[in-house]
């Protein structure tokens, strides 16, 4: 997405997100409809480690588990890793319905496979909550749910209230005639350095080498100096061994690969497999929603807006774009024309999303809507920011189905990057 790809007209906020972690909070809808309210790490009583107390009931025959998971600046798997160590039961064990943001307070539905339950009664953990048990005979699984209910809070908005008030207005009254472009958000592309669809494109072309060696050695000006030397060195010298002792150990993903080079400094596909196999997926995937997202910018850079045009595939009456993949099949006449013609400025043909190297990186494909539509939108206060002199924080929630970014809906609201 370029800077100034926008799909609403009204004008932007400005402002930041994520000043604090209680400024950014996500609630999971389930499958049923039920909300998994947040409420361990929002209000008073802060996120330091607490007594569990959870009443876990009797069970008939079911052997699954069902707990809410509320979580404060913290990452899914590290909180699996966490309850797995603590219940000395495997990871595999635990179920989940989708991954949360980290720095936010978040809270989701997981299950627990036949769990020790005197000593999950006794589970506490800083920034981690346990509670609502219920049984089930079905585990959760990827995709177990409706969507997602967001609250945040925009920070750092030199507007006053009144103006506030009128561009947040104007913008749920666009986005509820029309939607938004329906852009996979920034963190599907990685944190702060931005490459995973960068290494995706590099496996879908053949090059395992030059995918590793980028995962490894790519820098970004905001990452830490410790890490980011080591980067650098490991670039200019292609040296695993040292850089086994250069890399932070909490870059565990970079070290697993190292320490697998150091003793096959040639089997690059073999170290990739070093990472966890949900994590390997991620890369062609990244990849994938790149060009997608450079086919809705194409799209809107037409002047053709989020509208019905002929010759597109529609889904559930909306037009689609595709997640490329090998069984692809392209729209017709103009739409058919921008989606050819994003895969050739990639030099990229859609056979080669059979990775032959590693076939669990491979994609069959898909499509998905290029319009994205919030449900109940709400404009909540406007206040006095106390982390900025002289500026305003403003407080909105509204939900989505899944597999859809908030940050995408911000973007349009504040059009800042």
């Amino acid at each position: 997405m370029s800077k100034d790809t926008y799909s609403t007209n009204c004008k932007g906020i400005g402002g930041q997100i994520k000043r604090r972690y209680t400024d950014f909070v996500v609630e999971e809808v389930t499958p049923s409809g039920r909300v998994c309210e947040v409420n361990r790490f929002i209000g008073e009583y802060g996120w330091e480690k607490h007594e569990s107390g959870l009443k876990i009931p009797k069970r008939k025959e079911e052997e699954q588990l069902y707990l809410d998971l509320e979580k404060i600046n913290k990452d899914l798997n590290f909180c699996i890793s966490r309850i797995s160590r603590f219940l000395q039961c495997s990871k595999k064990r635990i179920g989940y319905a989708g991954l949360k943001d980290k720095r936010a307070v978040t809270c989701q539905r997981i299950s627990i496979f036949d769990p020790n339950l005197e000593r999950l009664a006794m589970f506490s953990s800083r920034g981690i909550d346990l509670r609502n048990p219920e049984w089930s005979d079905e585990r959760v699984e990827i995709g177990d749910l409706s969507g997602n209910r967001f609250t945040i809070i925009i920070r750092d908005i030199d507007l006053d209230e009144k103006e506030i008030k009128k561009r947040i207005t104007a913008f749920f009254s666009e986005v509820k005639k029309g939607g938004i472009a329906n852009f996979f958000g920034e963190q599907r592309f990685g944190g702060v350095r931005k490459v995973t669809h960068l290494v995706g494109k590099e496996f879908v072309n053949g090059n395992p080498e030059k995918a590793i060696m980028l995962y490894l050695t790519a820098t970004f000006p905001r990452e830490d100096e410790d890490i980011k030397v080591a980067r650098l060195e490991l670039a200019k010298s292609g040296d695993f061994s040292t850089a086994s002792k250069e890399f932070p150990v909490k870059f565990r993903y970079e070290r697993a690969i190292i320490h697998y080079l150091c003793k096959s400094p040639k089997d690059f596909v073999g170290a990739f497999r070093e990472l966890p196999k949900a994590l390997r997926y991620l890369f062609t995937h990244a990849y994938q929603s790149y060009l997608f997202n450079r086919v809705i910018s194409e799209r809107l850079a037409l002047g053709w807006g989020l509208k019905k045009v002929k010759g597109d595939i529609l889904l559930n009456g909306q037009p689609s774009a595709p997640l490329f993949g090998f069984e692809s099949k392209f729209s017709e006449g103009e739409p058919g024309e921008i989606e050819k013609s994003v895969l050739g400025a990639e030099e990229i043909s859609l056979k080669d999303f059979k990775v032959k190297e590693m076939p669990e990186l491979s994609s069959k494909g898909a499509r998905r809507e290029i319009v994205l539509q919030p449900q109940n939108l709400k404009f909540l206060e406007t206040g006095e920011d106390e982390f900025y002199e002289g500026k305003r924080f403003a407080k909105i929630s509204f939900e989505l189905k899944k597999g859809s970014y908030a940050t995408t809906v911000l973007r349009e609201l504040m059009k800042v990057e």
